[in-house]
């Protein structure tokens, strides 16, 4: 099996996909951070409360949670920091390694996760829904997974 490499053409579409992928983003996430739901807790402070949310065991690794976010692992750690002495996250010793530490919400952490998400998700449908027909988000959404899928083998 040989493999060609990519026309000029199928690497200009490429990148011209990925700028307008990029582009759309960003101008979507200006939009949701300006929104009602972030008005309490910023967006990036959001999100690792929303990475914890998601994990079947409640806890975390810092270096797991930020497979998941987009800051430098010294940001977010004082970003951690901050959540912490806000009384949001709480570090616990990993049970399997005593060095370890794992991050996992309080019950206040949890409770403005919530009521946060609720908010940022009608934001969402408010922005998304009256751009793209439910079709066409099925299709954005297995056009994006299957992109992620591709990226997570490489």
């Amino acid at each position: 099996m040989s493999t060609k490499a990519p026309s000029s053409s199928s690497v200009r579409l490429a990148a011209e996909t990925w700028e307008s992928l990029f582009r759309s983003q960003v101008a979507v996430m200006r939009r949701l951070q300006a929104g009602k739901a972030f008005r309490t807790l910023p967006i990036k402070e959001y999100d690792v409360l929303f990475t914890l949310s998601r994990c079947p065991t409640g806890k975390l690794r810092l270096n797991e949670i930020n497979d998941h976010v987009l800051l430098s692992q010294s940001s977010l750690s004082r970003l951690v920091d901050r959540l912490e002495k806000r009384g949001l996250v709480e570090r616990s010793i990993a049970p399997d390694d005593g060095r370890g530490i794992l991050l996992g919400l309080t019950p206040a952490g949890q409770e403005l996760q919530k009521e946060i998400g609720r908010e940022h998700i009608r934001d969402i449908a408010e922005l998304v829904a009256p751009a793209l027909t439910v079709e066409e988000q099925r299709e954005l959404l297995r056009l994006t997974e299957k992109l992620q899928a591709f990226v997570a083998r490489k």
